[in-house]
């Protein structure tokens, strides 16, 4: 639709009616049990009463949870308001309406997260206002020889081995004040370096257990079930699923984006600027000790990248000023939404039965390879929207049990769940490095979608090969 009135009309339609069907359906709940009335707190009347009006309440509040998935979704897609503003109806919209408490509406305001995003945009803000990142993109370009194409392949590298080992947000919080500088210093597209690295900073932590949440409860998962799983044994799959996004990245993903620049504020008199080299040593000293430190994991990362970026203002590497403009809140906002979005999900169960109805489809002996193909799809459909960890908690032990039940191996079936969780392609609020990127990068919603779709479903066609020859349902005796 590019009729920005008449989607933000049809915006508006779908607002009004989630809110008078969540009026409705709270209205016609049943009224909540009286103990007293029943016999006291522990008479199985009231415990009857009491199990039957959780269990309305709780389907009711999982219907008016996926509602607001379809009506978020729709404002994502054609973005007849900023992408933040709408995110952010979300806490306010479930703190109203006491599907979560107001604590857990806006919990996210504390999450871990979004102290990591700010310290990291302040320590790449100082980076910039030192000159510093200017200079390391010029140094990397001169390097390659000018040639983009060699960076984008430098930098996915990089991202790969990095994440195969360490957070995955926490690289792409160190490299996003690089790829910056690189593409300003050259009058490059943003967008051409940042998605990249956001891509592979997921199929990276394919590559071993320790290098995203989701393959240690993959693991976890089989451990439960006798099989054992060594740190490497996700490389596998991980390492081909690397090269297919660096591949596709080079010969696809990049011509599906925009050549859309982010405008850049350059005041009159910085022209022609000299920078202090000792503060460019001192904000480099910095990002080196913080990147350090996240590899060590000593301390969280957020208390790593907070006190970087307080050591970057108390130095004069930035003013206090500058350190809040350097903050994208846009992204903020965007990640606070998400997540509340995927605490209701999962507080809820809509999630879970959103998977349940799916699978119950199937029948009650499904193929083992058909199953496997359902679960990949609905753990990579989940994983867009919500938490990938939660997503592979919840599906994880529902793939083990039924694989088990038909007398097959599990492994393959848990483990395309677990690198579903991590092909978080497809959307900007899938996994923090997609939400991280998105402001710096100038991107709207449906550039993730047009990039990262073709993708996920050639990793989708890749699992669906591999996984089963790597790992056989039905080995021989």
């Amino acid at each position: 639709m590019k009729d920005k009135k008449l989607v933000g009309i049809i915006g508006l339609v779908l607002v009004a009616a989630l809110v008078g069907w969540t009026v409705m359906t709270l209205m016609g709940l049943p009224a909540v049990p009286d103990a007293a009335a029943l016999g006291g707190e522990e008479s199985q009347a009231y415990l009857d009463a009491k199990a039957a009006y959780d269990t309305a309440r709780g389907n009711a509040e999982a219907y008016l949870t996926m509602g607001v998935l379809g009506v978020i979704a729709f404002f994502f897609v054609f973005e007849p308001i900023p992408l933040a503003i709408a995110a952010m109806f979300i806490p306010c919209y479930f703190a109203l309406s006491g599907i979560l408490t107001y604590k857990e509406a806006f919990s996210s305001l504390m999450d871990s997260s979004i102290t990591l995003f700010a310290g990291m945009f302040v320590v790449g803000g100082a980076m910039f206002q030192t000159g510093l990142a200017q200079k390391v993109g010029l140094t990397c370009v001169k390097m390659a020889g000018g040639n983009q194409t060699k960076l984008v392949i430098a930098l996915m590298l990089v991202t790969g081995i990095l994440s195969a080992f360490l957070s995955n947000t926490g690289t792409v919080a160190v490299l996003l004040p690089v790829c910056l500088g690189i593409a300003d210093s050259n009058g490059w597209n943003r967008a051409k370096l940042l998605m990249p690295v956001a891509i592979m900073a997921s199929a990276g932590g394919m590559i071993t257990m320790a290098g995203t949440p989701p393959n240690m409860t993959s693991a976890s998962t089989l451990a439960m079930a006798g099989i054992e799983f060594g740190f490497f044994d996700f490389a596998w799959f991980g390492i081909p699923a690397s090269i297919l996004s660096i591949l596709y990245m080079l010969l696809i993903g990049n011509r599906l984006l925009p050549d859309r620049k982010v405008d850049v504020v350059v005041e009159d008199e910085e022209e022609g600027k000299v920078y202090d080299p000792k503060k460019q040593v001192i904000v480099g000293t910095i990002l080196v000790g913080v990147v350090i430190f996240m590899a060590l994991d000593i301390v969280p990362l957020s208390a790593v990248a907070v006190f970087g970026g307080l050591l970057c203002v108390v130095t004069g590497c930035c003013t206090e000023k500058e350190a809040y403009e350097s903050i994208d809140w846009g992204t903020i906002f965007l990640f606070i939404g998400a997540i509340s979005l995927a605490n209701a999900m999962s507080t809820t169960g809509a999630g879970p039965m959103m998977a349940m109805k799916v699978v119950g489809l199937l029948g009650e002996t499904p193929d083992p390879l058909m199953l496997m193909i359902v679960l990949f799809g609905i753990a990579g459909t989940l994983t867009q929207f919500m938490s990938n960890t939660a997503a592979a908690a919840l599906l994880c032990p529902v793939g083990l049990n039924i694989a088990q039940a038909l007398g097959a191996d599990p492994t393959a079936v848990v483990l395309s769940i677990g690198f579903a969780c991590c092909s978080a392609y497809v959307t900007p609020v899938a996994t923090p490095p997609n939400t991280m990127v998105y402001g710096p990068g100038g991107f709207v919603f449906m550039d993730y979608v047009k990039c990262g779709g073709p993708l996920f479903i050639l990793t989708f066609a890749l699992a669906m090969v591999l996984l089963p020859i790597i790992w056989p349902m039905f080995p021989a005796a």
